[in-house]
């Protein structure tokens, strides 16, 4: 979330930035400021207060020493009033501090300079773009009857078993899922990211330290009798590691990768453009989290692109990358780059991978700190990426690799499929 110091000393500059998501924030800015100027006056009051009742106390107990009991007892009843007042103050002080911040959990991050106007995913900005776009040969096939053909995914009996969105990967199929998660790991891992295995659930903590909760807690499954959440990614259990942690200037960057399944109700998404891997409520990703200090963020950012690139050079696939516009970013994001794959067959663009800088964002709800050299604590940047989800990059290559002979596997993949076709 954003600091309250911030949102104080910057209005304008705020209501600003964030009028470039489309989000008119005047009045829940004011009201923050207003919040957070009654949890200071009240604090201070409590302050006063509390310093005189403990004044009171020594005062009292120098009388008892000297023996005038009757004039530690008139004060006595002022302490009694103190205390009081006291808990007057400390219960008003409660209810201030949490209405400030839920206050704060509804204002979205402020996006960086760079993030260009627009209120819709057609004006996201085009910034790169690599590979040509296959000329597949006469009766190519979509991906969901790739599937079916050389049966490899079935979508079918995943609905047998839990429902749509489910999908059964069989075979090489699966073999083929498995490779990409290798791959993938073993690419982040030479990098330098260390690799974590973590829970597949996550409680209200977690969600709400990397702002998935309030803001996605209709798309997240909700165990209710626990009260825990399935991750709609790793980043909310990788970067939940580090939670009211401080960690020392000397061991920044900390880099993280992760492979988990993900699980999003995806609600209101139907029609066409979502049949087959386009979008399911349960799929695999590999992804990357990096804590940096505040100056090298968007130098991580870049560099966090970069990797993603050489991931998609290496599959042979056509990809490119847009910075997104303020409307279609995400609630915690200050930059995001979206990749999307071209899919030949559907003769359309899917989505890939998203790589963001969240900023102080996170952190501030985190509590996620760095002691400087000088021993001051200071909040630091956070950074995520999908390195790859996979459903798309399997269709991706399910359809620019097909022949008539059946389904390549990229190059790259072989030592980790055991196979060079499907067919």
């Amino acid at each position: 979330m954003l600091q309250t110091v911030f949102i104080r000393e910057n209005r304008e500059k705020v209501i600003q930035a964030l009028a470039k998501r489309n989000f008119d924030a005047a009045s829940l800015v004011d009201e923050v400021i207003a919040l957070d100027e009654k949890r200071r006056h009240t604090q201070v009051e409590l302050d006063t207060v509390l310093s005189e009742s403990n004044k009171l106390s020594k005062d009292i107990g120098e009388l008892m020493k000297a023996g005038e009991k009757a004039k530690a007892a008139l004060i006595k009843e002022k302490t009694v009033q103190y205390k009081e007042k006291s808990k007057e103050l400390g219960e008003t002080l409660a209810t201030v501090s949490d209405e400030l911040l839920h206050a704060l959990y509804k204002l979205p991050n402020t996006p960086a300079d760079i993030v260009p106007e627009g209120k819709t995913p057609e004006e996201n900005v085009e910034v790169f773009r690599e590979g040509d776009i296959p000329t597949l040969f006469e009766g190519a096939l979509p991906h969901w009857e790739l599937a079916k053909k050389y049966d490899i995914i079935d979508f079918e009996l995943g609905v047998k078993i839990t429902g749509a969105g489910f999908p059964v990967y069989k075979g090489k199929g699966a073999r083929l899922q498995r490779a990409l998660i290798s791959y993938f790991l073993d690419k982040n891992t030479d990098a330098g990211y260390k690799e974590y295995q973590v829970p597949h659930l996550v409680n209200e903590a977690s969600g709400f330290g990397t702002g998935q909760l309030p803001d996605k807690e209709g798309q997240m499954y909700h165990v209710g009798v626990d009260d825990l959440y399935l991750i709609p990614t790793a980043e909310v259990p990788v970067t939940n590691l580090f939670r009211d942690v401080i960690i020392e200037e000397k061991d920044l960057p900390v880099l993280c990768t992760g492979y988990t399944p993900c699980f999003r109700r995806e609600a209101g998404s139907y029609g066409a453009h979502v049949r087959g891997l386009n979008r399911l409520h349960q799929f695999d990703k590999v992804e990357i989290v990096r804590i940096e200090k505040p100056e090298n963020s968007y130098a991580a950012l870049d560099g966090m692109v970069d990797h993603v690139k050489e991931l998609l050079n290496e599959l042979g696939l056509p990809y490119r990358v847009l910075r997104l516009c303020g409307g279609d970013m995400g609630f915690t994001s200050a930059l995001t780059y979206d990749f999307e794959v071209f899919s030949t067959a559907q003769g359309r663009w899917l989505e890939i991978s998203s790589v963001s800088n969240f900023e102080t964002f996170q952190a501030n709800r985190l509590k996620l700190r760095f002691r400087d050299k000088e021993g001051k604590n200071q909040l630091a940047h956070t950074l995520n990426g999908s390195s790859l989800a996979l459903p798309r990059v399997l269709a991706g290559i399910l359809e620019n690799y097909q022949t008539p002979e059946g389904i390549v596997v990229p190059e790259v993949l072989r030592p980790y499929t055991g196979f060079d076709i499907i067919n």
